[in-house]
């Protein structure tokens, strides 16, 4: 056996500014083609409370055609944040499939990050009305604002937004981040900002329904992203029953998405849109639900294209890695 084998670190600082918004859409955009195809695999979700407190999953899957195999070990600690950290945390392993050898360990968090924010405008682009303008965003995380960034870029028009967060106050943070593209304001009442708006964004640890079902206006698009457990949710009930539903997986949907709380309904592969096996005109009084559970394809795609780039650069620390 070899013994001048190498293992690839890349660690957040190599990471990050290699995730430009247009390269991990296309890497996402395919992850759902090659998903709709059956091009690639996902294999069974791990996703397990911790006694401390912590969820930690396991997404996994192969892409034959490309030679890619690995997985993301990720979950969420609400704890971290009273140490001043960051509560997601995730790290992506790439292997050899022909030998099961490592080929590269990745930090996760901003490809976790990236990957569901390139998703949900790609469900935007698909399912929203294009003339939006008015924008509800449930959170003022790190998910709610990529999703957020994602939203201001693709839609043409400039938009108002209304932000929920728990205290009801005023977060500078996150206003500041965003006053050059939108005019943005915290909301005063929930149910009232939802009516008011066009898009929906949910972006929060899917603790509960976050609003009442009635406020949701024929036209809205409602991008999930917090309900990724079994017993997580941000719909209240009656929502999916007016909506036409999209899903990234239609079994993780099932299980851990929104589509738990109501898994006889019919809903569609987002895969099949892009793939265009399936098509969809959206009527001006559609209700349009994208429940987001997160694929490993999505992950692998944008790794891959992380670790080629690093390759390329020479970057990240090459360690010896004997086998």
């Amino acid at each position: 056996m070899p013994t001048d084998a190498k293992l690839l670190l890349l660690d957040r600082d190599v990471v990050e500014p290699a995730l430009q918004a247009e390269q991990v859409m296309a890497a996402v955009r395919e992850a759902f083609i090659l998903h709709s195809r059956r091009a690639g695999r996902i294999f069974p979700v791990v996703r397990e409370k911790l006694h401390t407190g912590g969820v930690f999953g396991i997404k996994s899957g192969d892409i034959a055609s490309r030679n890619l195999l690995g997985f993301k070990a990720a979950g969420f600690w609400p704890a971290n944040r009273g140490a001043g950290g960051e509560p997601h945390q995730a790290t992506i392993a790439l292997f050899d499939p022909s030998t099961g050898r490592p080929l590269c360990i990745m930090d996760g968090n901003a490809i976790t990050t990236a990957r569901t924010g390139a998703a949900g405008g790609l469900g935007l682009q698909q399912l929203a009305r294009q003339d939006s303008t008015r924008i509800c965003v449930f959170g003022t995380g790190v998910q709610a604002r990529v999703q957020l960034q994602y939203a201001l870029k693709l839609l043409p028009q400039r938009c108002t937004v209304q932000y929920v967060n728990v205290s009801g106050a005023t977060d500078p943070a996150f206003e500041a981040a965003f006053h050059d593209r939108c005019a943005i304001g915290v909301a005063k009442d929930r149910n009232d900002a939802v009516a008011d708006s066009d898009i929906v964004i949910t972006a929060t640890p899917g603790g509960g329904a976050l609003f009442e079902a009635a406020a949701v206006q024929p036209g809205t698009h409602l991008t999930c992203v917090g309900a990724d457990t079994d017993g997580k949710r941000e719909l209240p009930d009656a929502v999916l029953q007016r909506a036409r539903i999209f899903v990234d997986d239609e079994v993780q949907a099932r299980s851990i998405g929104e589509c738990q709380w109501a898994p006889s309904l019919p809903c569609t592969e987002i895969g099949d849109l892009l793939a265009g096996t399936v098509s969809f005109e959206r009527a001006a009084t559609d209700i349009t639900v994208f429940d987001m559970t997160g694929l490993a394809l999505q992950d692998l795609t944008v790794a891959e294209f992380l670790y080629r780039h690093a390759q390329t650069e020479h970057l990240g620390t090459s360690v010896a890695w004997p086998w």
